[in-house]
């Protein structure tokens, strides 16, 4: 047996033996436009994964990691998909914040925050996108100066994922006045319990609230807290980009093939498989999700083509959920106490609108597939 199936087994096994008991109602919680579920119950979870090693696999074994290779990476986070593992809810530090520190951060930022986000005893959030700066990220407009050893930051933030849970946020900001676009950006951390940060929950079409505004008016960091050199923000900010389309998104995979086996089951109960026009859909959505599989195993993938044709799949597969259903998925399933109580096939509908928005956009993905893949001339900037 080799190590990447002998560790898989392991895997598969502590699950068995762990997601049991008071853990067991969790299978399937949270997620997108799910979050809200269980919140506390999977801290907990995510806390006991912890005690035991199983958070922060990937990283290297200095930092508190098991120093797992790729494939064994891949092959932890498809058994924790196929075990229907509730959704993580440290996953911002674990998979963003604590490899760009590991690459990028000094050695007191990795003892002070590394151990907390292992231990699943702080959250993050990330800190890019703004109300005129969401794809186009160079344009961002919250501004740090660097006054009596603090950094003192003011500005907005938008679309900011689990901001209402989370105690600090990497920010970029821009932190020498006067720059434009990529130049004088700084990476700070910054805590959220303060005076002068103000977090505003956005209320989604599902009814619920992953994404939040968030306002700096005067809040403070340490000097120390800034990833990088000042000014070089741009560069750091862009490998957080780079470990968050990693190999998670394997197990993001085995996510949508148990949705998209439901929907096949869901288009066999309700007799939409005798449709030849539904049934050609649902084929080319498996053949699709094969090739989406078959595509995230290949190290040569670029980002920007993985991204917007998972983006796109996912977001027609809450399309065709909805067609499958028929004129039943336009009704909510509520009462007087919750009218908007919508089933997990609406919920998919809804969410998935902004799978082609979220982490940079279609028209963003298809920028850069032009110019840094094609070499096509770069687009025209005022």
């Amino acid at each position: 047996m080799s190590s990447v199936e002998e560790f898989r087994t392991e895997v598969r096994e502590w699950l068995r033996t762990h997601l049991t008991g008071e853990f067991a109602a969790l299978k399937g919680r949270g997620g997108p436009g799910r979050e809200h579920e269980a919140f506390a119950e999977r801290l907990a979870w995510e806390r006991h994964m912890a005690a035991h090693r199983w958070t922060c696999v990937g990283w290297p074994g200095e930092h508190g990691g098991r120093g797992a290779n790729t494939e064994q990476q891949i092959a932890f986070h498809e058994e924790y998909a196929l075990a229907d593992a509730p959704a993580r809810v440290g996953h911002i530090g674990e998979q963003l914040l604590g490899p760009t520190l590991v690459a990028h951060g000094t050695e007191e930022q990795r003892r002070r925050f590394l151990p907390p986000i292992r231990a699943a005893e702080e959250l993050w959030c990330q800190g890019y996108s703004e109300p005129d700066a969401g794809s186009d990220l160079a344009a961002v407009r919250t501004r740090a100066a660097l006054r009596g050893g603090e950094w003192i930051v003011d500005g907005q933030k938008t679309w900011t994922s689990l901001a209402h849970e989370a105690q600090w946020c990497f920010v970029l900001a821009r932190t020498t006045p006067g720059s434009r676009r990529h130049a004088g950006l700084s990476y700070l951390l910054v805590p959220l319990d303060q005076p002068g940060v103000e977090v505003r929950p956005i209320v989604q079409l599902t009814g619920t609230s992953e994404f939040n505004e968030v306002f700096f008016d005067g809040a403070r960091t340490a000097a120390a807290h800034v990833v990088g050199a000042p000014g070089d923000g741009w560069a750091v900010a862009m490998a957080t980009l780079g470990f968050e389309r990693g190999v998670s998104t394997l197990g993001q995979q085995v996510g949508f093939r148990r949705e998209f086996d439901a929907l096949v089951e869901a288009a066999r109960a309700c007799g939409a498989l005798a449709d030849p026009l539904l049934r050609d859909r649902l084929v080319r959505a498996g053949i699709g999700l094969d090739a989406l599989h078959a595509a995230a195993l290949r190290p040569d993938t670029a980002p920007p083509l993985a991204k917007l044709s998972w983006a796109r799949w996912h977001r027609d597969l809450g399309e065709l959920a909805m067609d499958v259903r028929g004129a039943a998925s336009l009704l909510a399933a509520g009462d007087a106490g919750d009218p908007y109580d919508l089933d997990d096939w609406q919920r998919l509908f809804l969410f998935s609108r902004a799978d082609t928005i979220y982490a940079g956009s279609d028209e963003i993905q298809r920028t850069l597939i032009a110019e840094r893949i094609l070499g096509l001339p770069k687009e025209v900037r005022a």
